[in-house]
């Protein structure tokens, strides 16, 4: 299928949103991760389902029992309605979170199944669902490298308002 150059700019503008969610969640900044979501968007995210940005909020503080979170995004197939204003999503999704107090990594497989939306020629998510395929929790070593030289995960966590880069 060949793309208009409307439908291209408007495929990486909602995949441009997928990442601002996971930059948000990520770094703990709640309005970039609202930036992802209409603020009449729906989150069924497992025990949380309700309202997206109550959700973001939700997860600030859900999210301080790990030192650092990795929202990795893979495959993101993307369908474009044909009114040009609504799209469907499904993402593939691994997280690796650190725990705050211990050597221990939790890992999140699952998918986002979204419904997009574009108002005033932007997009955002309209409706989650996200699919659970397995976790996992186990300890982990650190490398033999002289880390302490670099800066820790949590150096830009929380980051609202913070630029892009060092």
């Amino acid at each position: 299928m060949a793309f208009t150059l409307e439908q291209l700019s408007d495929l990486e503008c909602i995949r441009n949103v997928a990442k601002r969610y996971c930059r948000g969640v990520d770094r703990l900044d709640e309005a970039e991760m609202k930036s992802a979501y209409w603020p009449d968007a729906t989150d069924n995210h497992g025990p949380f389902n309700g309202n997206a940005w109550e959700f973001s909020a939700h997860c600030m503080v859900a999210h301080l029992k790990w030192r650092s979170t990795h929202h990795c995004i893979f495959n993101h197939t993307i369908e474009l309605e044909d009114d040009g204003t609504h799209a469907r999503g499904e993402s593939y999704n691994l997280t690796f979170l650190f725990q705050k107090d211990a050597d221990v990594l939790d890992t999140w497989h699952g998918r986002y199944l979204d419904v997009y939306e574009k108002r005033d020629d932007e997009w955002r998510i309209l409706e989650r669902v996200c699919v659970h395929e397995h976790t996992s929790s186990r300890e982990v070593d650190p490398m033999e490298i002289d880390f302490d030289a670099f800066r820790q995960g949590g150096f830009d966590r929380p980051a609202a308002g913070r630029l892009l880069g060092p």
